[in-house]
């Protein structure tokens, strides 16, 4: 890593589908609104992706910052990125109810393959 270059933190995480809005989501995800996606950006997530089998859903997200708690409370301040959740949310499913900080779960990772030999 070059001098100044930041270390990327990997964050990847889970959820469900509510039953019968797949086809849904999967339509709101064909067209992200561009202030979304502007907002993810100036928040310092790169390669963010969505993944989908059957009714599970993946997320991956890479940060270069400092503070990836105030770059995701920056996206959830934008009234617009609000908004889209009113459609999304409903969409979800959180696969562990019962525990608190749903319904995205973050995953563990296991192993990564460096792009350094």
């Amino acid at each position: 890593m070059s001098e100044g270059e930041r270390p990327v933190r990997r964050v990847c995480q889970m959820t469900r589908l509510a039953p019968g809005k797949r086809e849904e989501y999967l339509e709101l995800h064909a067209a992200v609104w561009p202030a979304v996606e502007q907002r993810i950006r100036e928040a310092g997530l790169e390669n963010y992706t969505i993944f989908v089998r059957d009714d599970l859903l993946i997320g991956y997200y890479e940060y270069r910052g400092e503070d990836l708690d105030a770059a995701l409370r920056f996206i959830g301040e934008d009234p617009e990125t609000q908004r889209w959740w009113t459609f999304t949310d409903p969409c979800q499913v959180d696969p562990e109810p019962s525990s608190p900080g749903g319904p995205w779960r973050d995953m563990t990772e296991a192993w990564h393959l460096s792009p350094e030999g």
